[in-house]
């Protein structure tokens, strides 16, 4: 079932599409892009999310986006 957000799909897809383009301008590769994401997805759990919290948050997030992530063939 899909969460809802607090936020618009609005507000959601311009930080997207801003972030991508920062990527993009970089011509960063998929695997760099992925770590730059990643370190950021750390940095902030690490320096917002309460210590005792923030084991729970990571596998919820990284439970989140294995349930994201397409099988099929396209790319």
């Amino acid at each position: 079932m899909p969460q809802s957000s607090r936020y618009s799909d609005e507000r959601v897809e311009k930080l997207l599409a801003e972030l991508v383009q920062v990527l993009e301008k970089d011509q960063a590769p998929t695997d760099l892009s992925l770590m730059v994401l990643g370190n950021m997805v750390t940095n902030l759990i690490n320096s917002s999310i309460a210590p005792a919290q923030r084991r729970s948050l990571a596998r919820s997030f990284a439970e989140a986006l294995q349930a994201s992530v397409r099988e099929d063939n396209a790319h």
